[in-house]
């Protein structure tokens, strides 16, 4: 069966009801960018109602609505049609008029969530609320192939099983793509803004990670991360692991171990502020239900090690943590890592070197008690941990700038 004409549908619509053809008209330009409307999905048909007609439309909001509804019904997309009039739709743009933007936003965010078709983040992959054309699509993909399996009664709204066809349908050669599977698309693309986005000096040393960063970094066979599988041990114990009244480790606990104090203050504080994997209660610290996981988990233990690496201080800037990724970078080359080096590669007012400097030396402190360097160079299981620290940053969702 051909798939309806939009025009024909438009000219269709304005002889039997001349009044709604040009809301109409607006209406589809708006939801299907001139493509032809066979393409459009019910999270199409959703944004548009719930974000882009009350938020970058003007006009009769409701009476648009209606009449976009009549356009479709002409074109067969009941469903869709019905989307249109629904109480849903009436209840959020009256939201939108009467509460404002930030009230219509939620709502529309909850009514899609409700519907089952927004893809949910997956374990293989965070969506950017800022996504490129590879994302774009990937998550267009991900939405149809829910809606069908929705509407063919093969799924339930149960976010495990939501979760679960996302993951597949991510990870799952595609014949339009060549082969090539969703996921290493959006992947590939990320990566490829992490090394063009900063400036001539910044890609001319991110350029070669590009291949580097390309598939997993594997964990190192040799022993690593003792000190932190230490202490998250010690952790899970039922008395937990004992402070003093200045909330330093015991000396029990550094009695029984074969760390340094300090060592084993800068892995408390790793895996405590950016890991999340121990927590203080009272005069103790315990391993959280995360911890237990990475206990259970050497591959996920090893990964968030590494990630943790680059991650945040609280109430650190992002120029920091721009210091250490190219100071990794530098390292995973066997290159130095000083101001000098840093600064070369990034651009900073000179007020800006002790940013720099108190970037080096929290990377020092987390490098040291993972142990993964050396008499200031990293060691293999470092250079490991460089580049998958590297490649998790690089690959992390792109989100506005006052979003978590």
């Amino acid at each position: 069966m051909p798939a309806p004409d939009v025009a024909a549908l438009l000219s269709e619509l304005e002889r039997s009801e001349p009044a709604s053809a040009e809301h109409a008209r607006s209406a589809i330009d708006w939801l299907t960018g001139g493509e032809p409307l066979e393409t459009i999905t019910e999270l199409n048909v959703c944004e548009f109602l719930w974000y882009t007609l009350p938020c970058k439309v003007t006009g009769d909001r409701p009476a648009i609505a209606r009449a976009l509804g009549r356009l479709l019904r002409l074109g067969g997309l009941e469903r869709y049609a019905a989307l249109c009039s629904s109480s849903t739709t009436t209840q959020i743009l009256r939201t939108y008029a009467r509460l404002g933007e930030d009230a219509g936003m939620a709502a529309y965010q909850t009514a899609l969530d409700a519907t089952g078709v927004l893809p949910p983040d997956v374990p293989e992959l965070r969506w950017s609320s800022i996504m490129g054309p590879e994302e774009l699509g990937a998550h267009g993909a991900c939405s149809a192939a829910l809606e069908l399996a929705i509407v063919s009664g093969e799924l339930v709204p149960d976010p495990a099983e939501r979760q679960k066809l996302t993951s597949h349908w991510l990870t799952t050669s595609r014949p339009e793509l060549g082969g090539d599977n969703w996921l290493h698309r959006v992947q590939g693309e990320r990566l490829n803004r992490w090394v063009l986005g900063r400036g001539t000096a910044w890609r001319e040393l991110a350029q070669p990670f590009e291949v580097r960063l390309h598939a997993p970094i594997p964990a190192p066979d040799e022993a690593h991360l003792g000190a932190l599988r230490w202490l998250l041990t010690v952790g899970r114990r039922p008395e937990g692991i004992p402070l003093t009244q200045r909330h330093n480790l015991a000396r029990s606990v550094l009695a029984e171990s074969t760390w340094s104090g300090a060592e084993l203050a800068a892995v408390r504080e790793v895996a405590q502020d950016q890991m999340g994997a121990l927590r203080q209660t009272g005069r103790r610290l315990v391993t959280t239900p995360a911890g237990e996981r990475l206990l259970g988990d050497a591959d996920l233990l090893w990964e968030t090690a590494a990630a943790a690496l680059l991650a945040p201080a609280s109430g650190e800037n992002g120029f920091r943590a721009s210091a250490r990724e190219v100071a990794l970078m530098l390292l995973a080359d066997g290159a130095p890592a000083d101001r000098d080096h840093v600064t070369a590669v990034i651009d900073c007012a000179e007020w800006q070197t002790l940013e720099v400097d108190a970037s080096l030396t929290e990377l020092g402190r987390r490098l040291d008690a993972f142990g993964l360097r050396v008499d200031g160079r990293l060691t293999p299981a470092g250079r490991s941990a460089a580049l998958a620290a590297l490649r998790s940053h690089a690959l992390r969702p792109r989100q506005y700038v006052n979003m978590p």
